[in-house]
Order: structure tokens, then sequence, then C-alpha cells
């Protein structure tokens, strides 16, 4: 499987896929390592009932490939997933895809200037070796569950969101839930008209809006397949829609208090049980934790066959769960609603670089970073994509992918033009960007004082953007090859290493 041009992509979702359209483009060979059967990462995966995205549909896809037949402003899993396989199939993917390969292991080999990407695959172990390698495996790939006392002596069925079990009859069960994150609050409303009893175990309880959805029809759908420039402008109003609110979360959270007015608005018009309601309203600002978008989870929570639990698990036992008040609660089923392990942004197996170096031990004092979102010092010609403060808490990350996608490009032409074995971004160009992050993200209102999955047990926020998206795009924008130390590689002529040292000197 050896390509000494090879580029190795990890992941075929968003980024996995755009990057091997953009790499097909540019006539570089490559290859996608895919651990399922099929496409499509975490829309693959999280196929939980009601499963959407709270992004609007127009602008949640690829610039380059608008999607005219969206069936709603938000679309749901189903449909995400079939545009994820149409965009492998329509831009000639196929033959560059490998399904079923899980990886498992990444290591550099510096004097080669090359990745060496192990992966099984039907109980055999394949080596694919790259001069770049792409890891897009994204933050929400790697389901979390809480280490509860007891838990593995529970005698019925248990699974998390993003392993969804359709195979089990819930009509007579009594289902628990523990966890009201993004997924929760969709997937329990479904859960509610489907299982005899619900019992909802909250820690926190999270802001919700109200989702503004509605059904895109057959003469809106044929328009836009008709007229381009229609779903180019609606895409657009969406973008210059959203754009702004980051000035709520990142600039001055103070306006912050505006959206807590809807917020409880939405509340008190569908909670009207003032008991419920109390234990339904935050007490932290609002933007804080994650924001989210429905209709349907405060109604749902009102119904006979849903009970609310506050107080925290104290231990799971054989057919049931005790709380911290001493109640003991019968259940058949456990669905973990907890999110993914998404603020130490480390690839699910081991990456190695320089000097036999592990990501993690690289990130274990201060936590993920690297220099635009993209590259780590210390493991050459390597992106991440998304990657650590890329994340967004008010637009579509399918833009900031794009943008991602297009510096690694421009750093892989740039290696491939001067024939370098590798660029490795220098630590000193890295530790000033990340300080200049980590003081823009102090003043948002991520920082106002509650703890959530953005940020590491320490406090740290890796995980988010504090800016303009189109912020972010301007700087991504501009590759200077200053920024990275560049290696000539050992079989170039003289010439080719004299121009690379003037580029980018080798240390």
């Amino acid at each position: 499987m050896s390509n000494e041009e090879l580029i190795v992509i990890v992941g075929s979702g968003f980024a996995g896929l755009g990057m091997g359209i953009r790499l097909k483009e540019a006539g570089i060979p490559f290859v996608i390592l895919e651990r399922g059967d099929e496409v499509g990462g975490t829309w693959r995966d999280n196929h939980y009932p009601g499963a959407a995205c709270d992004v609007q549909s127009h602008l949640y896809s690829f610039s380059f490939e608008p999607n005219p037949r969206w069936s709603r402003m938000f679309a749901e899993q189903p449909e995400i997933q079939a545009y994820l396989v149409h965009c492998a199939d329509a831009y000639g993917l196929r033959p560059h895809i490998r399904l079923g390969r899980k990886a498992t292991s990444a290591t550099f080999d510096e004097r080669a200037g090359q990745w060496t990407i192990e992966a099984t695959h039907e109980g055999q172990t394949e080596t694919y070796r790259g001069r770049a390698f792409v890891s897009g495996c994204g933050a929400l790939s790697r389901p979390a569950i809480p280490t509860l006392p007891g838990l593995e002596r529970f005698e019925g069925e248990r699974w998390h969101s993003a392993e969804w079990r359709h195979d089990v009859d819930l009509s007579q069960k009594r289902v628990a839930v523990i966890g009201t994150g993004a997924s929760a609050i969709q997937f329990v409303p479904q859960l509610q008209t489907q299982a005899a009893h619900v019992d909802l175990y909250q820690r926190t309880p999270p802001w919700i809006l109200p989702k503004p959805d509605r059904a895109i029809g057959l003469r809106e759908q044929a328009l836009y397949e008709r007229v381009p420039a229609a779903q180019w402008l609606v895409r657009q109003a969406i973008y210059w829609q959203l754009e702004p609110r980051v000035t709520a979360f990142a600039i001055s959270p103070k306006v912050m208090q505006v959206a807590q007015v809807f917020a409880k608005r939405h509340l008190y018009q569908q909670v009207k049980d003032l008991g419920l309601r109390a234990k339904l309203l935050p007490d932290y600002t609002i933007g804080c934790k994650r924001i989210l978008i429905s209709n349907d989870y405060y109604p749902a929570l009102t119904q006979p066959n849903v009970s609310l639990v506050t107080s925290g698990v104290r231990e799971i036992c054989e057919r049931s769960i005790v709380t911290a008040d001493g109640t003991e609660h019968p259940c058949d089923v456990i669905v973990f609603g907890t999110g993914f392990h998404a603020a130490e942004e480390v690839a699910p197996f081991p990456v190695r670089g320089l000097d036999g170096q592990s990501l993690n031990d690289a990130w274990r004092a201060e936590g993920a970073e690297a220099y635009k979102g993209s590259t780590v010092h210390g493991f050459p010609s390597f992106f991440m994509i998304p990657g650590p403060n890329t994340g967004l808490g008010h637009s579509s990350m399918v833009f900031m992918i794009e943008t991602q996608i297009a510096h690694a490009m421009k750093a892989i032409r740039h290696m491939r033009r001067e024939k370098l074995r590798y660029l490795d971004v220098r630590p000193e160009v890295q530790a000033r960007y990340n300080r200049a992050l980590q003081k823009r993200l102090a003043k948002t209102v991520w920082a106002s004082g509650c703890s959530s999955w953005y940020q590491t047990a320490s406090g740290k926020n890796t995980t988010l953007w504090p800016g303009f998206t189109f912020e972010f795009r301007l700087r991504a924008a501009r590759f200077d090859p200053k920024d990275y130390r560049g290696a000539p590689r050992v079989q170039a002529t003289r010439a080719h290493r004299d121009a690379a040292s003037a580029v980018a000197p080798a240390e």
C-alpha cells in the first residue's frame, strides 16, 4: 500500500470527503480509511430517533455542492447521510475509499518523511504510508459514558445515543435516560412516545430556544434546482443571519441577556407546572454551555409517562438506579445521552510524531492545541480537520471544515512544490497563536463560570473559536512557510535543498 506521494485520510465525514474532493481535483493521490461499512462519519453513526442538524440545511452542506432537494430547513439524519453518500459518488471518490478499515495507529518516520498508518480489516492488519496524514475523525466520534458504581452488574440493555439499538422493543420498558445534552434533547421526545415510562436524569438543565424549522415544499425545491442562484442567496442570508450572534458569545456577553429572555419565555409557555419549570430553569448565563433548540422537548417532559430526576446517581443495581437521595428507580433500559470526548481532541488511536512522541503526551499538561486549528508542533505534515478551537456556537461547522481543507491544501502543495520531506509548525508560532486565542476566550460567555464539554478538566477551552467565521477564514487563508520548519528530501538535488532552505530552513 506504499506510495511516496500518497495522502492518507482517516474518516469519511464532511472533513474526509471534502479533503478527498480537493485532492482529487488537484491530481494528488490519496486514500480514505473508513472504519464503517459506508461513508458518513458522525452522520452515519448517530442514527438515534429524532437525530437532526441544529444548523439550517442550506448552510450545513458544502458550498460547492448545494442540495436543492432538502426537505426541511433543519435536515434530519437520513437526509444528511444520503447527501454525504451522494458527494462520495458524484465526485468519484469510491476508488479511493477503503471501507471497514479501523485505523489503530499512526507513526511518523522523520528520515523518510512519511506517516505509517496501520488499520485492521477483517482481522488482518493493513499498512498505509503517505507523505501527509489527515485526521478527519471529528470531535464527536468518541462517545463518553460516565463511570457509575455498579454499572457492570446492570442486567438490562444499555447503550449510548451514538450506538442506538433499534432492535429493542421499548413499548413495555421503563427507560432511564442519563444526560440532557444536544442528543437527548432530540431523542427524549421520541422515547416518550415509544416507552412505557421514561426517567430523565438531569444534572444541569440546558437553555433551550424555539427551533425555527419548517418543511421545504416541492415547488421551493424545484426553484432551487432550476435557479441555483436562488438557493445561493438563501444560503448567504442564513450565513449573515447567524454570524452576528458571535457578538453575544465572544465580544459582548451582556447581549446574551436578550437571548435569555426569549429562552425563559419559551420555557414558561411550554411548561405550566411551576415545580417542573423550576427544575428546568438553568442557573448559569445562557451560552456558557451549548444553547439547544427544540419545539418538542419541554412538551415531552410534561407527559404523564416522563419523570424528571434531579438527584444524582449513587449506584446502578441489577434492575434499578439508586439516586443520592436514597430513592430506587426501577428500569429495564439505560440510554446515555452524555455526549462525547470532545475537549481532548485526540484521535481514537495512538498518534506518534518526531522522536516517537505521543499526541496524548504532548497535550497532557496544557490540553489540546494546534496552529490555526490544524497543525501541531512535533507532528509534521499532520492535519486535524476539525481541530482544537475550531468549534462553533453560532454557525455551520462545514464552513470551518472547508476553511481548514483549503489551508491543508496550501501546505501540501507547498511541500510538493519545494520537494520537502515534511513541514513542522514552529513551537513559538503555535505558542503565540494559542496565547492570543486563550486571551480572547477568557472574555467570552464560555468563561462565565459553568463547566461544559467545551473545556478540559482544568477549565481550558480547547474546543471553540472565539470570533467570526470569516475572520478564521481570512487567517487560515494565509499560509506562510516561515511559520514552519521544512525539511528537504534526502534525495533532493542541491538546488532543491537550497531553495527549500531559503523558504523554510531546516533546523
